[in-house]
């Protein structure tokens, strides 16, 4: 199917890396990593540039004079971004400037294109640029990239984790030394302002409710998701055990001869990765893949009993990785030399026979609920048919922050026989107490109060006088952070020395 147009942009669509901006006014919404690095690039393209941001840290302040002396104008404080300026030609939106925002909704009323950091360093590429994979999913999109990365430079390519990971894609495009290949990890709010990128290879890990205040509902979350497939060229990855990922494939415009592919964590279908006894197989990108498969590593390659979500990621990134042309042994030894990042599901210390266990990188229910089905269950039942002194290994659950709109009773009620407590703290931890109570009433239920200075030692105090031994004291919030901490990274460390604290003095 040809994939269709980019979308209006006038005579900014003819624009590129080789064309002179002289002329072209952007305003630049924000001004952080992302942000900053659009003011920069488009100032050396020759465009007039005006930077807005509400904060005005030490930090901006710093960036902002390095660029006023290239003639970029920066306004930082409260009330630079309520106004639109005048004469503007097209607005940079950094993520998470929403469409609802008085400056975005000022640009849109005046029909300017919004573009993201993403859009443009898409269209400031070099005649040579390196081909994109693109990842996105409301979970698993940091941990599939770097997973992606490490197979691609086990294939001995130059390439580079860039875009939500941390790096903004507009400095891998104008960097001086240019890669091998891109693999670039996407929100749903970069893709909501990108307009003309075109793939190698796209997945979308999964689909599951998130940033529905910001999208507006579930639909437009999930059609933003979609764009990631898109003029897709060479392969659509998608999750064969999700099956709104797989319609979103069936609905994508996509440049003719693009393949679907899924991965499963049974036993792969045609066109499809997946495990057998064991071992990643791959029946997608080998000869005669009707009747085999080419065996690309397996699931200890991941370290040991892996997370079932961990091996479906390392399923996808293997997934592009095929796609584009790299070996089966490649995949095997990327993923073998793999590091997980922080906060990921990552085990704190034991005290008293409990485990202590940061991811506090889930800031949304789907997440959550992936490390919660790593408790082992209740084997007689639900939380009702518990005994005072039933001593199998549960969950004392710390949750809560900004919900962002996502409901918690269908998590509930599937992990509800894996609780032995629940601690919640934040804004929104009266949506979690309500879902357990409907659905888990068995399970003690301990609120911390935001007040509290001490927040993290007091949850660890709690969580610890709730655990029995074998237990696991995990936070898994399943909310978003900024209520509390500056980012979900400041709440997992101060999880992590709260509970070094505890270990000092018991």
């Amino acid at each position: 199917m040809t994939p269709p147009e980019p979308g209006p942009g006038g005579l900014l669509d003819t624009l590129d890396r080789n064309s002179s901006w002289g002329g072209v006014t952007a305003v630049v919404a924000g001004f952080g990593v992302s942000g900053y690095a659009a003011a920069d690039s488009l100032q050396h393209q020759g465009a007039q540039v005006v930077a807005v941001d509400e904060s005005d840290t030490a930090e901006l302040r710093e960036k902002a004079t390095v660029l006023r002396t290239l003639g970029v104008d920066v306004r930082l404080g409260p009330g630079s971004t309520d106004v639109l300026p005048d004469d503007v030609d097209m607005v940079i939106a950094s993520p998470g400037w929403a469409p609802t925002a008085p400056l975005i909704a000022a640009a849109l009323e005046r029909g300017l294109p919004v573009w993201s950091e993403v859009e443009l360093a898409w269209r400031l590429r070099a005649d040579d640029a390196p081909p994109w994979l693109v990842v996105t999913g409301t979970n698993g999109k940091t941990t599939t990239v770097r997973m992606l990365e490490s197979i691609l430079r086990a294939e001995g390519l130059i390439a580079h984790a860039v875009g939500n990971v941390g790096r903004p894609v507009l400095d891998a495009v104008m960097d001086p030394e240019p890669a091998d290949v891109l693999a670039v990890e996407l929100s749903s709010y970069q893709l909501h302002w990108t307009h003309s990128m075109a793939p190698q290879a796209s997945a979308v890990l999964n689909v599951a409710p998130d940033h529905l205040d910001w999208h507006g509902g579930l639909d437009a979350y999930t059609a933003d998701k979609g764009r990631a497939y898109l003029r897709t060229e060479v392969a659509c990855v998608y999750n064969a055990d999700d099956p709104v990922t797989e319609r979103l494939v069936e609905e994508a415009e996509v440049v003719e001869g693009c393949r679907a592919i899924g991965f499963t964590l049974g036993v792969p279908g045609l066109s499809m990765l997946g495990v057998v006894d064991g071992v990643l197989a791959d029946r997608a990108f080998v000869k005669d893949r009707i009747s085999n498969a080419a065996e690309i590593g397996n699931v200890e390659d991941l370290g040991v009993d892996p997370a079932p979500h961990l091996v479906a990621n390392a399923l996808a990134a293997a997934a592009l990785a095929r796609a584009h042309g790299v070996s089966p042994r490649a995949v095997r030894d990327g993923l073998r030399s793999f590091t997980p990042e922080p906060h990921r599901i990552a085990l704190v210390s034991v005290l008293d026979d409990v485990r202590y266990v940061d991811d506090s990188k889930a800031t949304n229910p789907h997440a959550a609920l992936a490390s919660l089905r790593g408790i082992e269950a209740v084997p007689d039942g639900g939380p009702s048919s518990r005994s005072d002194d039933d001593t199998s290994p549960r969950a004392v659950w710390i949750a809560g922050g900004l919900a962002k709109g996502a409901t918690f009773d269908e998590l509930v009620s599937e992990i509800g026989p894996r609780l032995r407590a629940a601690v919640l703290i934040g804004a929104d931890r009266a949506v979690i107490a309500a879902a357990l109570a409907r659905h888990a009433p068995d399970v003690p239920v301990v609120e911390v109060e935001t007040g509290d200075t001490d927040l993290m030692d007091r949850v660890v105090e709690v969580a610890a006088s709730l655990a029995q031994p074998g237990d696991t004291v995990l936070l898994a919030p399943g909310c978003a952070s900024m209520d509390q901490f500056a980012n979900y990274a400041a709440r997992g460390d101060d999880f992590a020395a709260a509970v070094a604290r505890r270990r000092t003095t018991s």
